[in-house]
């Protein structure tokens, strides 16, 4: 266990006084009830936000609050923390119960879990600035290129009704088909003074995104 830890510290470029917040910051509740990471967890969900919060606002002083909150969207999400996690290679450290240990078995979400639990712990073990040099070291890339804010469908579409007609879209499922483990769901999405335009999707969220996309093009927007 000792060298597996001195490993991952020389991998990430910090090591900790305290092994067992170390420890515990790899520890899945599927490991132990009682000692795991879910407390660090949270706490780093929210010191990673204060610190990327922190550093758009110093590289963007101009831009308008809803355009930070977007760009942060993008860079703070349990995907983006699974993609930097995977790339740590996190989960090869971290204490599984044996029902997570199945060879075909999806580690992004407790991966990416575990990635904000060792923000926590290294906020907790060596303070604010030791987290950030951790934090910008790996979201370094994302937040040199983070101009390139993606917008997407549903967005745009609410911001252009709104502006327009200050009112929202509205979304109608009009019917699911489809296998029950393989549904299709198929939406219609429409604004003041336009048709309804449909699409389909393999979740609402997904069928609604095609929808506005359609709309949006359907507008020339």
């Amino acid at each position: 266990m000792k060298y597996k830890l001195a490993v991952l510290e020389n991998l990430i470029n910090y090591k900790f006084d305290s092994k067992e917040i170390f420890k515990r910051s790899l520890t899945h509740k599927s490991f132990h009830e009682d000692i795991n990471n879910e407390k660090l967890e949270f706490l780093g969900d929210r010191v990673l936000g204060l610190i990327i919060s922190k550093n758009l606002l110093a590289k963007y002083p101009n831009e308008k609050e809803g355009i930070i909150d977007k760009k942060f969207a993008n860079l703070v999400n349990k995907k983006r923390c699974a993609e930097i996690s995977n790339k740590i290679n996190l989960v090869k450290y971290m204490f599984l119960g044996n029902n997570y240990k199945k060879k075909d078995q999806k580690y992004d979400k407790i991966s990416g879990d575990c990635l904000e639990a060792l923000i926590g712990a290294i906020f907790t073990d060596g303070g604010l600035k030791n987290a950030e040099k951790f934090i910008l070291r790996y979201w370094e890339d994302s937040l040199k290129y983070s101009d390139n804010t993606f917008i997407d469908s549903k967005t745009k579409l609410q911001e252009y009704s709104l502006k327009k007609f200050k009112k929202l879209p509205t979304y109608v499922l009009i019917k699911t088909s489809g296998p029950d483990h393989k549904p299709l769901f198929n939406v219609t999405a429409k604004i003041v003074d336009s048709k309804k335009i449909s699409a389909t999707g393999k979740s609402k969220k997904e069928a609604q995104q095609n929808a506005a996309r359609k709309l949006l093009e359907f507008l020339k927007i």
